[in-house]
């Protein structure tokens, strides 16, 4: 690729998505049968990475062009996959496109800290970036239910799990060492005195936004939430069932502009403003007034939680049993304290891994404290780092001998696609 092509290629990257821009520099990076990738359409998934990956891609030119290559036959794949989709009429369920849609926004949204910032890293209008999201989620979507409906049939044999075994016996990864524990979640809850100095406190602001004063501002200055007080408790667009139950219940219930009541959640005391309505998902601000445990009231748990220990220990009742009984954990009832299999090192809260350190099988932790209040963790396995075996895992490595079969089947073809439907690359990677 000429030194001189690749900088405006570049160029390209940074201004793909301002119109002037397009008109100017924009054009057909491949043909496929009838339909075409344009240059724009390789740099919007470049972006969607650069800003998934939170990297900046205008000083990296060898991952540009290495990406580039990529989302370039990335994207003569999907064309070849639509025009069978097409042929089979094949079609998205929409009401999952418009739910993936959602969520996917609102994680955009969250990663930028607001619609404004998503629109200049783009330099795009969001009903622009959701179009586009929303067609490429489709798409997805539909090349799926292609893909399922023609190799979701091919099964596999015990002979050829066999063969793929004794073929990638070597090169499968091993099983991680790993403990299999269970838990009594104990939270913090404040004393009374500490609830009463919370609500005071947010009748207190109430009383400001009834006399007048800006919301924003008032939660600028007296907000504890951390993630969004610097923005005037913005929350951004949410969607239902993505919010605590008594926050979404009022919040979804207000008009445009309207503030809330005092609403209390595990959190502390809310005022909430709706901004934006639109259909399920709603833009909204707050004013959070955390409830603070005082020392006496973190002390009377681990008091506790030393107790049910040792009524363990003692033989007086059985960990699941006093699980069921006092822990917070919201699926109790379901696993009766019981949290899986961890591989060791693996663990997301640290603090289980110190706490299972140097525990025996049967034995209990001491209580600690992670984010989620005060814990006791008991160990009830501790599963050696392996091989994997057909004898020990035959159902592991089968489904692993199903998939690489299918994905080869699927490459074959693909492969055939190509050469039966004309693919002409107008740029050179």
């Amino acid at each position: 690729m000429p030194k001189v092509f690749r900088w405006i290629f570049l160029l390209l990257f940074i201004f793909a998505s301002h119109s002037t821009a397009q008109q100017l520099f924009d054009g057909i990076a491949a043909i496929v049968g009838d339909e075409i990738v344009l240059i724009s359409d390789i740099n919007a998934l470049i972006t969607s990475y650069a800003f998934q990956n939170r990297i900046d891609i205008t000083k990296q030119p060898d991952l540009y062009q290495q990406l580039g290559k990529e989302f370039l036959n990335r994207l003569i794949d999907q064309k070849l996959l639509l025009i069978k989709a097409d042929e089979d009429t094949i079609q998205a369920d929409e009401d999952r496109v418009e739910q993936t849609l959602n969520q996917q926004m609102d994680y955009m949204l969250q990663q930028a800290g607001s619609e404004k910032k998503l629109e200049e890293y783009y330099s795009s209008p969001i009903f622009k970036i959701k179009s586009d999201l929303r067609k490429e989620i489709s798409n997805q979507m539909r090349i799926s239910i292609l893909r399922e409906k023609k190799f979701g049939i091919i099964n596999i044999s015990r002979k050829e799990v066999e063969v793929f075994y004794q073929t990638y016996q070597d090169s499968l990864p091993n099983m991680k060492s790993s403990v299999d524990i269970s838990h009594i979640l104990l939270q913090v809850t404040p004393s009374e005195s500490s609830i009463k100095e919370g609500y005071e406190k947010a009748l207190t602001i109430q009383n400001k936004l009834k006399e007048g004063e800006n919301f924003a501002d008032l939660a600028r200055k007296y907000s504890e939430d951390p993630g969004s007080a610097a923005n005037g408790g913005t929350l951004g667009f949410v969607s239902r069932g993505t919010l605590v139950k008594e926050f979404e219940e009022v919040a979804f219930g207000l008009e445009p502009g309207q503030i809330s009541d005092i609403v209390q959640t595990q959190f502390g005391f809310h005022i909430i403003q709706l901004i934006e309505r639109q259909g399920e998902r709603i833009s909204v601000r707050h004013i959070l007034v955390q409830l603070k445990p005082t020392a006496d009231d973190e002390k009377r748990v681990i008091e506790k939680l030393n107790q049910i220990r040792e009524t363990v220990i003692n033989g007086d009742s059985t960990f699941e049993d006093l699980a069921v009984k006092h822990s917070a954990d919201p699926n109790i009832q379901k696993d009766r304290g019981h949290l899986g299999v961890f591989e060791e090192g693996g663990f997301q809260i640290k603090e289980f891994e110190s706490a299972i350190k140097n525990l025996n099988t049967g034995e209990i932790s001491l209580p600690f404290r992670t984010e989620f209040g005060y814990h006791i963790v008991m160990l009830n396995k501790r599963n050696e780092a392996r091989q994997f075996t057909l004898k020990n895992d035959w159902e592991q490595i089968e489904q692993w001998a199903l998939q690489d079969k299918r994905e080869k089947e699927f490459s074959s073809w693909l492969a055939q696609l190509r050469s039966e439907i004309p693919v002409v690359i107008r740029i050179d990677l």
